[in-house]
């Protein structure tokens, strides 16, 4: 994981076993609360696992290509921080739409190139026919299927396919009031899919304060920060946030207890070292990370007590 890009993304202990709990939620059409400390990875987690920021930078109306990879049915959601069942009632249902458009493309696909085809036909008879046909007299007949008839068929083909969402991620729940969560649990009352609510520690017990809400919640999964072990195999493959170069030289014990002791675990914590470890390294023109530059940049942190 990365605190920059999912595109670094490392799956860890923790990872898989969010995946786990969402396959879950999924698969029961349960809610599920996800609940852990700032910085420890659930919102990275939450969009590698919905794929969202390829949802997001994908053109959904592209009808000249289908696009490849696993079928996208998972909304990853933020409420703005001044919420009102409104806005989230349209911006969800914004994104299940968009979710929709893709699940249509290979339709769309196969219209372009279908009608694209009857267009040729059309204009390629219509060129014979002005020299074989007595068009003075008698319209030009036209082709069977023709044109309008494919694209009605086409078009009743994309109706068919229905809301391809079956789980919703909603990320930031804290900002949820009252009349937002009321919201938020008609649209899954209203669909059969599953719904995550992901926030701080404290979340599943607000929730217990709601009884309408709090009985619709099959699964609580806490997200932890890293073990030491799953921390040391991290340091020992040289991982560093996407934009951050450090010396290859293995880390000495001292060394990766150091950053170990720190960062406690917390991939945020740990982005933020690493980075200021580089600037040090630079100013300083060193070429070996040691517990004296940890150190260092510790101090020039926030990072809590260690």
């Amino acid at each position: 994981m990365s605190s920059a890009s999912t595109t670094d993304f490392v799956e860890t202990l923790q990872h898989r076993r969010f995946v786990e709990f969402c396959d879950s939620c999924r698969r029961y059409r349960y809610i599920g609360l996800c609940y852990g400390p700032p910085g420890v990875g659930k919102t990275l987690s939450a969009r590698q696992y919905t794929h969202w920021d390829q949802v997001k930078a994908t053109d959904c109306w592209q009808a000249d290509a289908v696009v490849k990879g696993p079928v996208w049915n998972t909304i990853f959601y933020i409420p703005p921080v001044v919420n009102t069942p409104g806005i989230i009632n349209a911006e969800i249902n914004r994104s299940r739409d968009r979710l929709r458009q893709f699940a249509r493309q290979p339709i769309r696909f196969e219209a372009s190139k279908g009608l694209k085809s009857i267009r040729q036909r059309d204009q390629d008879h219509l060129a014979a026919a002005l020299h074989t046909h007595d068009w003075l007299t008698e319209p030009i007949p036209e082709l069977q299927p023709t044109y309008t008839q494919v694209a009605k068929g086409f078009a009743a083909k994309e109706l068919k396919i229905g809301d391809p969402t079956t789980l919703i991620l909603v990320d930031e729940a804290d900002r949820l009031r009252m009349a937002s969560l009321e919201q938020v649990r008609a649209i899954f009352d209203a669909g059969d899919i599953g719904l995550v609510l992901i926030g701080m520690p404290g979340l599943e017990k607000r929730m217990a304060r709601y009884p309408q809400f709090y009985s619709r919640i099959g699964f609580i999964h806490e997200f932890r920060p890293l073990g030491t072990s799953e921390m040391q195999q991290l340091l020992s493959r040289h991982w560093a946030p996407q934009g951050v170069t450090l010396p290859r030289k293995p880390l000495d014990a001292e060394t990766t207890a150091a950053i170990i002791r720190v960062t406690g675990g917390n991939f945020r914590l740990l982005s933020r070292l690493l980075a200021q470890i580089e600037r040090l390294l630079e100013i300083n023109l060193l070429d070996e990370v040691t517990k004296a530059v940890v150190e260092a940049a510790r101090e020039s942190l926030v990072v809590g007590e260690s």
